[in-house]
């Protein structure tokens, strides 16, 4: 004759069920976290370069790349904040402004307006080229 099963044999069958799938949630949290911490890990080993930077190469190439350009040349730039020629992106970071705007320091505008700040490494290397003077290299 078949056993049927009691209500003890279902309970436990249920138990074991619930503790598997707990243990299969926990184990893919502990495997996405311990992925997520690995890569950032990763990416914060990578050291930023900072040396070498240009007016031509790293700041036209970040202005553009940010689309900085796109707004501030030509004959009518917008707030009147012209980053076309190495004069006035010169006056702009001596004055505080250029770097004042990219590293959205209270009192300056947010640039690039309406869209993510730079990353930090990028507005390292303006800084970078600021303290050495700006030079138009």
């Amino acid at each position: 004759m078949k056993k049927l099963p009691t209500n003890r044999m279902k309970i436990k069958a249920q138990l074991n069920h619930m503790k598997y799938t707990i243990i299969g949630a926990l184990s893919i949290i502990v495997i996405t976290t311990l992925g997520c911490t690995k890569e950032k890990d990763a990416n914060a080993a990578i050291p930023c370069d900072t040396t070498n930077t240009t007016y031509s190469v790293t700041v036209t190439g970040l202005l553009r790349n940010y689309g900085c350009l796109g707004c501030h040349v030509g004959p009518n730039p917008v707030g009147n904040i012209q980053l076309g020629n190495y004069s006035s992106v010169k006056q702009l970071a001596d004055n505080g402004k250029l770097f004042g705007s990219i590293n959205w320091s209270p009192g300056f505008s947010k640039m690039p307006q309406g869209a993510p700040k730079m990353a930090d490494c990028d507005i390292s290397k303006i800084k970078a080229w600021i303290d050495a003077g700006a030079p138009n290299n």
